[in-house]
Parts: C-alpha cells; sequence; structure tokens
C-alpha cells in the first residue's frame, strides 16, 4: 500500500497572505492544494491520501474536496503547532490503515502544485528498494556559512551540496522508528523528516528530483508559478493554432 501524506498547516505569513492561508491561494483558477492532492489522486500506485490541516481550515478544505470530487482522501486530521507536529499527526493517522511494515508513506508538503507523476513514481520504486527515498537537486549556487547574516569564515563545496524537494518516501516501519525515537529524544521541530532520520543517525537514500517541483513559499515562487502556468496555456493555444493553419 502506498499512502501520499500531505500537511497543510502553513498561515501565508511569506507569502504576505495572512486571510488566507497560501496552500488555499489559486492558480489559473484552482486551489493550490487541489492541484497538489491531484497529482496523488491520478497516479496509479497511490492508494489513499491523508492531509494535516490547520484545524479551523479543515471544513473549507473538506468542502474542496468534495467539489474538486476527490477520491482517495481517507481522513483530514488536525495539524500541529509546527511542521513536524502536524507531519506526526498525518504520520499516526495514516499508521491505521498502513498497517504493513513495508507500506509506503510520501510525505509531501501541500504547497507543490507542479509534481510530475514520474517524480512520484521514483520516489516510490526507490522507496521499495531502500527504505527511504528524498528527492534533491544538485545546488546551482555557491554557499557560504554564516552565523548572523553578516559575516562569513566558511564555505561549502558546491558539488557536494543538494536541495531536498517533496514527496519523500518511507516505509511505515522506517517513519514510525523515528517518530518514535524523536519523542523519546526530545526532538520536537526538525526542519523535514530527511533531517531527522540524518539527526537519529541515520542515512537517507537520495534520488534526482525536478527544478520545476516548486514550493510555493514566497511572492516571487507564486509569481513563477503563474508564469509556468501562463506558458504552458500559451503554448498549448499556439500548437493548437498552428496545427489548424494551412502553413
Amino acid at each position: 500500500m502506498v499512502t501520499a501524506m500531505l500537511f497543510a498547516g502553513g498561515v501565508g505569513r511569506r507569502m504576505k497572505s495572512d486571510d488566507l492561508p497560501k496552500q488555499f491561494l489559486k492558480v489559473a483558477g484552482k486551489p493550490i492544494i487541489i492541484r497538489t492532492i491531484g497529482h496523488f489522486e491520478k497516479h496509479p500506485e497511490v492508494d489513499d491520501i491523508v492531509i494535516a490541516c490547520k484545524e479551523e481550515w479543515i471544513d473549507y478544505l473538506n468542502e474542496l474536496i468534495e467539489k474538486y470530487e476527490i477520491k482517495k482522501v481517507r481522513a483530514v486530521v488536525a495539524g500541529g503547532e509546527n511542521g513536524y507536529q502536524s507531519i506526526h499527526n498525518g504520520v499516526v493517522e495514516t499508521a491505521k490503515v498502513a498497517t504493513n511494515p513495508d507500506d509506503i508513506i510520501l510525505i509531501c508538503d501541500g504547497v507543490r502544485p507542479m509534481l510530475s507523476e514520474s517524480l512520484i513514481t521514483n520516489c516510490i520504486n526507490d522507496t521499495k528498494k531502500y527504505g527511504t527515498a528524498v528527492p534533491v537537486t544538485p545546488s546551482i549556487d555557491s554557499l557560504l556559512y554564516s552565523e548572523d547574516g553578516e559575516n562569513c569564515g566558511k564555505s561549502y563545496k558546491r558539488s557536494s551540496m543538494y536541495v531536498t524537494q517533496a514527496p519523500q518516501g518511507y516505509t511505515m516501519e522506517k517513519i514510525l522508528w523515528a517518530h518514535a525515537e524523536a519523542e523519546k529524544r526530545g526532538i520536537t521541530n526538525p526542519v523535514s523528516s530527511s533531517e531527522l532520520f540524518i539527526e537519529l543517525g541515520h542515512d537517507v537514500h537520495l534520488f534526482i528530483g525536478e527544478r520545476t517541483n516548486i514550493k510555493v513559499t514566497t511572492p516571487e515562487d507564486m509569481d513563477a508559478l503563474r508564469a509556468s502556468f501562463f506558458y504552458k496555456h500559451f503554448k498549448m493555444f499556439a500548437e493548437e493554432e498552428f496545427n489548424r493553419s494551412d502553413i
């Protein structure tokens, strides 16, 4: 069994949209969260979807799920105080249906509306093979380290640096162990599931992701996303017009 577990607890501060959480902002007429869910809904290997959502927005999300006729959503649960707690709540809910240790959970933030079927497939296949699977893209910029943001005395070798993406795949056995171990050790807010495993002293398997897999966090991300959709639809329109012509 493969379950996609999406967490959507953001409030949009960096997006400057305090009235409407960023996951509910619309792009080309459809909320970002619905576009993200849709990629898992359509994927033939994904059986169920579990979502951890900011509690006061659960009813609204359920209305959207019904409106857009999403069928694979098994449960929508309340998120937590931070991203990790929301993931934890979603993992616990997923464990109610994914009872086999080898079942796969795909953990993904709800603001990745450009996911591709091939990326999800690669994540599933590598999780089956390695037990963990984290998509990354090689860093194309030089990286400097600074504690205060003003002074720097350390740099990193660019060829060894990677940017993490989602979904991240884990077997249920591994993710449940990691969350139980985090509770024992008092780890309460790791940046991501992959960083939790690393903090616990365990390697994770990496595979190359896709630069088009945008995570919508800032207004600039939204501009890039809208430009991508505009280009996609303009290209389709241009191709249709060309095919109709006598040229």
